[in-house]
């Protein structure tokens, strides 16, 4: 069956899932984070019928510091670069406890959530192997925050153009960051799996739909997640939310989902706001000169227009 035509369960407003969380109010995320919110959403989809498996960093950090776990469900801690790996290894397992009648014979997904540092850098090999393997019941989950912020706010690759870091910094002879963000979706399509998908949680029906569609698909699913971060972006807390619609009328992160390899575009914008209106109210952007500010007004146009073509060139 085409990954288009997997029936799933679609929330809407009024059937939003209420009751206990997946994961327990107490944890250690900072004011305003909106990694967190995002953590919060991808569980409400799940319920409890799944298996976590998260790498070091921010959401592991926050929610599981011994001997405490705000998760209420099986949750798995492992090291900074081998979540994919240790998600496929548990999702293997559980075929096989099915198979040896020691699990009930359902399909539950095994979903491992890193950040941008644990999925774009020392962790893509592990995804690349995980993904390349096809496991049936697999999903990952990259929450990017466009840093290692855990660690002391250093650029990976998934850090944008011109972004302030400890490491990649302002001053005489640097204007930040100067290298664009690795194209984590593309990079997980090319791996030929079912399902690939952009999620912000200011919409957040359609992250939590994404997600119930990925665990409903049979094969390996990869879903990048905008998780703005108020501390390492220099921006206030309240603005979490807000930067996250922002992100997506800009177009700087647009929403889609990639079906057997056929873009959709899920949120067209016709009127976009400009990418300065975005970045203003973020701090590590605060150097940006105008002519730099054009340039990756340029870039955001043109990459997004990739993307419109793709889907109408292939449609579904």
């Amino acid at each position: 069956m085409r990954a288009a035509d997997v029936p799933y369960e679609k929330i809407t407003a009024k059937t939003f899932p209420k009751g206990q969380d997946s994961l327990a109010s107490g944890h250690r995320a900072c004011q305003g984070c909106g990694e967190v919110l995002a953590l919060r959403l991808l569980l409400k989809a799940l319920g409890t019928d799944f298996i976590a498996v998260s790498a070091t960093g921010c959401m592991e950090v926050c929610t599981g510091t011994f001997p405490q776990s705000a998760w209420r469900m099986p949750w798995l801690h492992v090291a900074f670069e081998n979540a994919a790996a240790v998600a496929s290894g548990v999702e293997s397992a559980c075929h096989v406890l099915r198979k040896k009648g020691k699990l009930p014979d359902k399909r539950f997904p095994v979903v491992a959530v890193a950040g941008d540092g644990g999925t774009a850098d020392i962790g893509l090999q592990a995804l690349s192997g995980a993904l390349e393997r096809y496991h049936r019941d697999f999903i990952y989950v990259c929450l990017d925050n466009e840093a290692y912020m855990n660690t002391g706010i250093q650029r990976s690759s998934e850090t944008p153009f011109g972004a302030n870091t400890t490491t990649s910094p302002v001053g005489k002879d640097s204007q930040g960051q100067n290298t664009w963000k690795k194209n984590m979706p593309a990079i997980a399509a090319a791996h030929g799996i079912p399902y690939v998908a952009t999620a912000s949680p200011a919409f957040h029906l359609d992250m939590m739909n994404k997600i119930r569609r990925a665990a409903a698909i049979e094969g390996p699913a990869y879903i990048h997640v905008y998780a703005p971060c108020p501390t390492g972006w220099r921006m206030k807390p309240e603005l979490a939310v807000e930067s996250s619609r922002l992100v997506v009328n800009s177009k700087v992160f647009p929403l889609y989902e990639v079906l057997d390899g056929h873009y959709v575009m899920n949120r067209k914008v016709e009127k976009p706001i400009p990418v300065a209106d975005y970045i203003k109210p973020q701090g590590r952007f605060r150097h940006l000169k105008q002519e730099d500010i054009e340039k990756i007004q340029q870039r955001v146009d043109l990459e997004y227009d990739k993307i419109v073509r793709l889907s109408e060139a292939f449609p579904v």
